[in-house]
């Protein structure tokens, strides 16, 4: 149940953000979220380095999705928050961002009765717990555009994650989001878009840099490999639980029985997506998009010559699963057990590693 626990744990502390980002209501936007992610990039790459994950560079088209990613998962759903917060206030946007579990369920191919079964209690739970809400077309468009922003987030993640990893993914991003709300500061603010922050504000940013971008994003995009973008949709009904949370630590308020009521649902429709028993959501072709590092064939994307997780089976790229392996079900080759041993299969979270054992 890893994957389950991580991506109820990444989802909760997205919804911390509600609260938190009062402490920073009056510093400038753009700025603020530029440093925010220099800082979470930073502390990623420091992660990676201690993991001792090299550098990969992206092809071609996995830059493309790294920039989309960056761009609309990153930048521009903050862009969308903050303008559909000014339109409508902080229940407009969350209302719509209850979408997501249900949006996720019915994307990318035919999900089953009991999935869009639990993704309805889900949304009904946290449109229950956040409040129908108020606002004008212009809050709805832009609300609109943050649920699509937070889908771009978990699915241009997806074709990445298993030869990056949700370290290199989350580092990655993190960098290239970076210039783009600084430019976009520069455009709206000038030399206003970063000023000393006070005490109140830099402990706001840190958190968001550490807890809500490094810890969150980590622990999202390494459980989306194990449970499928299907069944982790359902945890973002958690968003308003860790804001309902929040507030009530930090003394803004007390949850209402609404509130309460919205939880519970939110919590039984995520129960119901499991059913009770958990299974690897790559165990049959028909999830194949689950689990990107297989076709529907059965073959790493490439061929059966390259590695699922970042280089040719000879090794330059990751741990082997070559036909004859044990992960294979088959003897080893001789030519595999002359060949020097290289370290156990990496998991979704550091992705390709070029680690050898002794």
């Amino acid at each position: 149940m890893r994957g389950p626990a991580q991506a109820a744990g990444g989802m909760f502390l997205v919804g911390t953000l509600a609260g938190v980002s009062g402490v920073i209501g009056d510093y400038p936007v753009y700025g603020g979220q530029a440093l925010r992610y220099l800082v979470a990039a930073v502390l990623l790459l420091a992660v990676a380095h201690a993991s001792g994950l090299r550098f990969l560079r992206p092809r071609p088209r996995e830059a493309a999705l790294l920039v989309a990613l960056a761009l609309f998962g990153l930048a521009l759903f903050n862009v969308c928050v903050i303008e559909a917060t000014r339109h409508g206030g902080p229940v407009l946007p969350g209302t719509v961002l209850g979408a997501v579990p249900l949006a996720l369920a019915l994307v990318g191919g035919r999900p089953s009765p009991r999935t869009v079964g639990a993704a309805a209690v889900v949304v009904t739970g946290t449109t229950l717990a956040t409040g129908l809400g108020s606002g004008d077309l212009p809050g709805l468009l832009w609300s609109l555009g943050a649920l699509g922003c937070e889908l771009a987030f978990t699915l241009l993640a997806v074709p990445l994650l298993p030869r990056f990893g949700a370290v290199r993914v989350s580092a990655y991003s993190s960098m290239l989001a970076v210039p783009l709300l600084a430019g976009t500061g520069w455009l709206a603010d000038g030399t206003a878009m970063l000023r000393v922050p006070s005490a109140a504000e830099a402990a706001g940013l840190a958190y968001q840099a550490v807890v809500v971008t490094t810890v969150a994003f980590l622990l999202w995009y390494d459980a989306l490999p194990r449970i499928g973008h299907g069944t982790a949709g359902l945890f973002a009904g958690l968003i308003p639980v860790g804001a309902i949370v929040t507030g009530a630590v930090l003394g803004l308020g007390a949850p209402t029985l609404p509130d309460l009521f919205g939880v519970a649902l939110v919590v039984s429709g995520i129960a119901i997506g499991l059913g009770g028993t958990y299974r690897s959501p790559a165990a049959s072709p028909r999830d194949a998009l689950a689990d990107p590092s297989r076709d529907p064939a059965g073959e790493p994307p490439g061929g059966p010559g390259d590695d699922p997780y970042g280089g040719p089976l000879s090794g330059t790229g990751g741990s082997s699963r070559a036909a004859g392996s044990p992960a294979a079900g088959g003897a080893p080759s001789p030519a595999a057990a002359a060949a020097p041993r290289e370290a156990p299969a990496s998991s979704p979270a550091t992705g390709a590693s070029a680690r050898r054992l002794p």
